[in-house]
């Protein structure tokens, strides 16, 4: 049977995961009010079609995928539209944010009497032919979006309360997108400084896993650091206001602040981190 999905929003993760379900069947809705050219594209390539707020609700499951400083507010404009059907939705978080805040959404969702399920995404956009990243779930109703596994989705359920799933992706996403963070203020530093040939030749001698991570990293870092500061603010409040690793994460977020800036600006070091990772001595 064909099911009906909204993704909010139609951005670079929403549409691609929009593309994999409507090509296994599933109709898939979106808002596209005030959107620009280039996001009403998206949508289109991805075969997702305009809805009014009133269909949106209406639809058997709602994935929201959006930066997480948008995650709350969109949760208490999908309780707005929800809390007067009788038919309810699953809605289903798959934001970067702390347990605290899936929990605060998972009260907002149940103000509506919806069922809810705490997801976290690990992995990048579905390509056309490749494979989806992995959605893992947790809740009581984690197994009710069993669907989405038939419709080209990995869904994996993490035995658990809701919070599970986001502590799963904030733990992982700490280790990951920490380590580009160090990564990425030594190569700067380094560069600065003079050390970026010796960086690179002792990293090639000794940690040649971590120089290979870093030749990815760096370059594709940079367009997504606005997109980080956020999710760094979160893991920071996962970890807790006492606990003495959370600084650490705010720091994270100011650093890849300052690098969306810089990318926006005259790209200093952007341009400093892309010519360290182009300098990768290549494999014969």
């Amino acid at each position: 049977m064909s099911k009906t999905i909204a993704i909010l929003a139609p951005g670079a993760m929403g549409s691609a995961v929009a593309r994999r379900l409507s090509e296994n069947g599933a109709r898939v809705l979106t808002s596209l009010k005030g959107r620009s050219e280039a996001t009403l594209k998206r949508a289109a390539d991805a075969g997702m079609i305009g809805a009014e707020d009133d269909a949106l609700a209406e639809a058997d499951i709602i994935l929201s995928i959006v930066p997480p400083g948008e995650a709350v507010a969109l949760a208490e404009r999908l309780a707005a539209l929800i809390v007067r059907r009788e038919k309810k939705p699953v809605v289903v978080d798959c934001n970067a944010v702390n347990v605290d805040t899936v929990q605060r959404i998972e009260e907002i969702i149940g103000s509506a009497q919806a069922p809810f399920v705490d997801a976290g995404i690990i992995g990048f956009p579905p390509q056309r032919g490749g494979k989806s990243p992995a959605f893992y779930m947790s809740g009581e109703h984690a197994k009710d979006v069993a669907v989405l596994k038939e419709l080209g989705l990995d869904v994996r359920i993490v035995e658990g309360p809701v919070g599970a799933a986001s502590a799963l992706k904030m733990s992982y996403a700490g280790i990951v997108k920490g380590l580009a963070g160090i990564g990425s203020a030594m190569v700067v530093a380094a560069t600065k400084a003079g050390a970026a040939d010796a960086l690179r030749d002792e990293l090639a001698l000794s940690q040649p896993a971590i120089l290979a991570r870093l030749e990815v990293a760096l370059p594709d870092m940079i367009p997504k650091a606005y997109r980080w500061v956020a999710e760094m603010r979160e893991i920071s409040g996962f970890l807790g206001p006492d606990h003495p690793a959370s600084q650490i994460y705010e720091g994270f977020a100011k650093w890849f602040e300052h690098l969306a800036e810089d990318a926006k600006g005259k790209a200093m070091d952007a341009a400093l981190m892309k010519a360290f990772a182009a300098n990768v001595p290549k494999k014969d």
